[in-house]
């Protein structure tokens, strides 16, 4: 990658990742909430002999990725997760301190996934901001494209996110651990395609793999108005004509560039007074209401779980949009 003239690359070597300090660090941060699990506990058991045992198979390239759990979870459409092994989910954090703070500094601003000081929250409200720009503050109509990346993890192409990263890592040690981790997973079946949505990286990697998109959308084809959150995009126009054009330059990408295509009933383009489902919001010129979908899946959550933790969660997320008979119901004291 060359900014300004320089190529940037990552500072950071194979012995920073792999050395003690930096797995006993990854451990501390694995840990929080995980004590009580039973493979956690059975790890912290032996732990200094554990992480020893790991660090020198890194250091003699003797380190193989294990295996994965698989599990479904509906949050909110059904999802397949994989969860690695102990040993493996605490390498994935090592890896992660040393490479995320680097990368994010590459990502443009307005990519809000998995990202610190980001997230639905400021994305929500960053789309607010678009749409008051670009309707001149409602008084002219401002349309909106919004698209969604299908079968986004699985399809991610290891061959294509090796190349990216190459580019950004000129230490080979350091590649050979990324592939390791990359190759690790496949998608049913499919040699070399796919990334595991229970790895901590895998987070770390989609965003590297997208950023190729998100600096094509806004130095390519010039979307000034662009938020990006995981799969998930929108490019704000008050020209209709500019976006279904669009439309066509970005499918015609995401294939050829990055072997992604865009889900066939999910991409639309609507103006904003008519409502744009974002991120679980349905959101207009002046206002946004909480999407009929999401509504449901957060009662149901709270039936199962009805804690304080959860239901503050809940109301910190309703204070975000308008939403005063749902968050009047939740709070303690309403309810009959």
């Amino acid at each position: 990658m060359v900014f300004n003239g320089v190529k940037i690359q990552l500072s950071h070597s194979f012995e920073e990742i792999i050395c003690l300090e930096n797995l006993l660090e990854a451990w501390k941060e694995f840990v929080r909430g995980k004590r009580g699990k039973k493979d956690v506990q059975q790890f912290s058991m032996r732990l200094m002999d554990n992480i020893f045992a790991l660090h020198e198979d890194l250091f003699y390239h003797t380190y193989k990725h294990g295996g994965y759990q698989a599990f479904k979870i509906n949050d909110p459409k059904p999802r397949d997760i994989h969860k690695a092994m102990v040993r493996d989910r605490l390498l994935h954090h090592a890896i992660y301190r040393k490479l995320y703070p680097f990368f994010d500094k590459i990502f443009i601003a307005d990519s809000y996934s998995c990202r610190l000081r980001k997230g639905t929250h400021k994305s929500i409200k960053r789309f607010k901001e678009f749409a008051y720009k670009v309707s001149k503050n409602n008084t002219q109509t401002c349309w909106i494209l919004k698209c969604d990346i299908r079968k986004f993890f699985a399809n991610i192409d290891h061959e294509i996110l090796m190349g990216i990263l190459r580019g950004y890592i000129p230490d080979k040690n350091v590649i050979w651990l990324l592939e390791e981790v990359i190759e690790s997973f496949n998608t049913n079946g499919k040699i070399g395609v796919g990334l595991p949505l229970g790895n901590l990286t895998s987070q770390l990697f989609v965003n590297i793999y997208m950023n190729k998109s998100d600096q094509f959308m806004k130095h390519k084809i010039k979307a000034k108005y662009y938020i990006r959150y995981a799969d998930d995009f929108v490019i704000f126009s008050e020209d209709r004509e500019y976006l279904e054009k669009m439309v066509i330059e970005i499918a015609k990408f995401l294939k050829n560039d990055l072997k992604l295509g865009l889900h066939p009933n999910k991409v639309f383009i609507k103006t904003l007074s008519s409502g744009v489902d974002f991120l679980g919001w349905v959101n207009f010129s002046d206002h946004r209401v909480l999407r009929a979908a999401s509504k449901r899946r957060m009662l149901k959550r709270i039936q199962k779980n009805p804690t304080p933790e959860t239901l503050n969660s809940y109301l910190g997320m309703l204070g975000h949009g308008n939403a005063r008979k749902l968050e009047l119901f939740l709070k303690p004291g309403f309810r009959t």
